[in-house]
């Protein structure tokens, strides 16, 4: 049975989601992850089989099926005076 572990509703349905990981500097991209979602808050979970078929992705077991560019953007900081 589903609750989620931000908002503790019960509801939840299934979607296939995109997730940006970033690991030692470098983002990976991995599109249509099988994920449960809260329909209340939108938070998204994924199975441990799931987990574990992303790690091994990303450690090199299988091949990206494309790689892309993309514009980053850096918001402003702004210290407060003192």
């Amino acid at each position: 049975m589903f609750k989620c572990h931000v908002c503790h509703s019960e509801a939840s349905h299934t979607e296939f989601v995109n997730e940006i990981f970033q690991i030692d500097g470098k983002f990976y991209l991995v599109e249509n992850i099988p994920a449960t979602v809260c329909s209340r808050c939108g938070e998204e979970t994924f199975s441990r089989e799931t987990t574990e078929r992303i790690r091994a992705m990303l450690q090199g077991e299988t091949e990206p099926v494309t790689s892309i560019s993309v514009d980053v953007f850096s918001y402003p900081f702004e210290s407060k005076a003192s």
